[in-house]
């Protein structure tokens, strides 16, 4: 009889293996990693509609950057898909009527946990819900 660490092993091994032969993504594959120098265009905030211009890029491995509503902005990205942590969150300080919305979109950023790309779609969310819609 197979003990439950010698099966967990063998499931884990032909998991891996499963993940490899259909193209999923490598457990040390960040989401930077994966969609290139795509950029993303937020479309909701926590299920929100949002009416402002904001971008999210990964132009090389372990970078985000983007605009928020009034500033450019910068951060690291390095853990592997599907998990996501950003960085302390870098930006230029230009003042505008969106600050307020900038912080909401930089504090949700901060605290997306999960990273997932569905066609031209990414979401980040945390265990409990979608925090960030964006549009390729």
């Amino acid at each position: 009889m197979m003990s439950k660490l010698k099966r967990f092993a063998l499931v884990s091994v032909f998991a891996g293996a499963a993940a490899l032969a259909f193209g999923m993504s490598r457990p040390d594959e960040t989401i930077s990693g994966y969609s290139g120098e795509d950029e993303f265009v937020l479309a909701e905030m926590m299920g929100s509609p949002v009416d402002v211009h904001v971008t999210i890029a990964f132009p090389e491995e372990g970078k985000i950057v983007g605009q928020a509503p009034c500033n450019r902005y910068f951060t690291s990205q390095d853990a592997p898909l599907p998990w996501f942590q950003v960085g302390p969150i870098g930006a230029t300080k230009m003042a505008c009527e969106n600050l307020d919305i900038e912080q909401q979109y930089f504090d949700l950023l901060s605290k997306a946990t999960l990273a997932e790309i569905q066609g031209d779609q990414l979401l980040l969310s945390n265990d409990s819900q979608v925090l960030l819609s964006f549009m390729r």
